[in-house]
């Protein structure tokens, strides 16, 4: 694949499908009600429904437009990433990966939202009684290409030489 810009996009599809694939699995073999122990004492599989943001935020609001606010919001984060990466080439490693990661990501979970209204996490970290938030794929990929981004923006740059 020569050209950076259908790499991109075809990972972001790649991503948005194994999002889709692993939250289908759950949402026909996992119920509500169920736990399905992975690592005991550290992960296990669930099953929840956000109809809210990150870490739940919204999740128990009786807003009307919560879910509209939040389609047209994520979409509009979707197209901007994805118009970021029509300029694959000039970007950094960290960048492209980054971008590329959170667009998948970012497509998924806005996918979920205006079909069902809703997204469906499953992974249960937790340590003892402390639990983090549930999380899917593609929150995962979001995460790691905000991580990514980050890096790439702290990391020392080489200046241009001065040519005269």
């Amino acid at each position: 694949m020569a050209d950076p810009r259908v790499k991109a996009y075809a990972i972001a599809a790649a991503v948005f499908a194994l999002d889709r694939l692993t939250k289908w699995i759950v949402e026909t073999s996992v119920s509500a009600l169920d736990t399905v122990p992975v690592i005991p004492g550290l992960f296990n599989i669930v099953r929840s429904e956000n109809r809210g943001m990150a870490f739940g935020i919204f999740n128990d609001s009786t807003n009307e437009w919560r879910t509209t606010l939040l389609i047209v919001l994520s979409a509009a984060a979707v197209v901007f990433v994805a118009a970021m990466l029509w300029n694959a080439r000039r970007l950094d490693r960290g960048s492209f990966w980054g971008l590329t990661l959170i667009l998948g990501g970012a497509a998924g979970n806005v996918f979920d939202r205006a079909a069902w209204g809703k997204v469906t996490d499953f992974l249960d970290f937790y340590i003892r009684e402390y639990h983090w938030h549930t999380f899917n794929v593609a929150d995962s990929a979001i995460v790691i290409g905000s991580g990514l981004l980050l890096i790439d923006l702290l990391r020392p740059k080489r200046q241009a030489q001065n040519v005269s």
